[in-house]
């Protein structure tokens, strides 16, 4: 990325689309039930991997490292047609209106959603030549919660969210998510506009579950949020953007966008990246084949190609986030350096700090909570 031009961080359009969740919840997990046996039984088989096509491909809009794709459409003799959305809500709506796919990026709890809903191939491990750098380095990903054996997934990316600030201006922080009340601070704080990330930090600097779904623990939750409110200046999810170019002094923010802004500031020292004593949100994006992909063989060439060391590696200089893939954590340490807090360790993922799918009351409890945080 040029660092004369300052793009939005991939995640920088992320919307808990209040509307749009309310319609996904109101069919449980957001998408029908499989009933369909034939589908099912398509759904089950077994891939071929071979080209079998162009590659239809549905992720985060700059979230491969473009020197990657050039690499695999050269050596498979094939194009990588790509999409871009800006929120899970909207992949997943995308799906529902028929829209074919030959790979998508879910995060861990949008994986477990598709699944349940049966629209994901499965995965046979066994097809993957790099699959055993993942599974057999990563123990966390061969049985995740979300998609039991990674059956229909192959993890892509791991991250945790914390806090990024201004060293030059705040000094050093306390290591708690209190350090966003910082009357230092005061009006130029800015949290992401996220649902689960938000309401997340508020439960978690209350000792809550991170989803709770309890009338009780959300009202705290939202009287805890309001409270910041005369330091906030505003919800973004462009994290990095907003320190570098000084709207920001404090910022919740993922620990990728962290470790990419270090390629666009000047002079790193001034910036620094903390995660909470109290817990830390940690998610992973993973790879996945829709139900209805039309060319599954190309998708698993394409994971496998992702999944080489060499690609591995560019990919992580490239989007600042780690992958879990044996060999590639040296070059992840490098780049973070001087944010170490940004690497992601078999015990941040054992600590079960997940955002989890709740039951629709759930979800309605937590979609109203947030309008009422987003209200002030």
């Amino acid at each position: 990325m040029s660092p004369e031009a300052l793009p939005p961080t991939r995640r920088s359009f992320l919307r808990a689309g209040t509307a749009a969740a309310l319609a996904l919840t109101a069919t449980g997990c957001g998408f029908a039930s499989a009933d369909d046996p034939a589908g099912r039984a398509t759904a089950e088989a077994p891939i071929d991997v071979k080209v079998d096509g162009d590659l239809v491909y549905f992720n985060w809009a700059d979230f491969v490292d473009p020197a990657v794709f050039e690499g695999f459409q050269k050596e498979y003799g094939v194009k990588v047609v790509q999409s871009n959305y800006d929120s899970m809500e909207g992949m997943a709506a995308k799906l529902n209106a028929g829209n074919r796919y030959d790979i998508i990026f879910p995060t861990a709890k949008w994986a477990e959603r598709l699944t349940a809903g049966g629209r994901l191939r499965t995965i046979d491990h066994s097809r993957l030549r790099g699959a055993e750098a993942v599974f057999g380095g990563y123990g966390y990903f061969a049985d995740p919660w979300y998609d039991p054996r990674s059956a229909h997934t192959v993890p892509f990316t791991m991250y945790k969210t914390g806090i990024g600030w201004r060293r030059d201006r705040l000094g050093d922080l306390t290591g708690s998510w209190n350090d966003l009340w910082n009357e230092q601070a005061k009006g130029k704080v800015f949290v992401l506009d996220d649902r689960d990330e938000v309401l997340g930090l508020g439960a978690l600097k209350l000792g809550l579950g991170l989803t709770t779904g309890d009338h009780g623990d959300l009202a705290r939750v939202t009287d805890t949020l309001r409270s910041l409110r005369p330091r906030l200046r505003g919800f973004s999810s462009d994290s990095y953007n907003n320190l570098l170019n000084g709207n920001a002094d404090m910022t919740q923010a993922w620990s990728g966008d962290m470790a990419a802004m270090l390629a666009q500031a000047e002079d790193p020292t001034v910036f620094g990246f903390e995660v909470a004593r109290e817990g830390a949100p940690v998610n992973s994006d993973c790879y996945a084949i829709p139900a209805n992909a039309e060319h599954p063989g190309t998708a698993m060439l394409f994971i496998d190609y992702m999944l080489r060391p060499e690609n591995v590696k560019k990919n992580i200089e490239y989007i600042g986030y780690p992958m879990p893939v044996r060999g590639t954590e040296d070059t992840y340490a490098a780049l973070v350096e001087p944010f170490p807090q940004c690497v992601v360790t078999a015990d941040d993922l054992g600590a079960d700090l997940f955002f989890r799918n709740g039951d629709a009351r759930v979800e309605q409890a937590r979609d109203a909570a947030w309008t009422d945080v987003k209200a002030g």
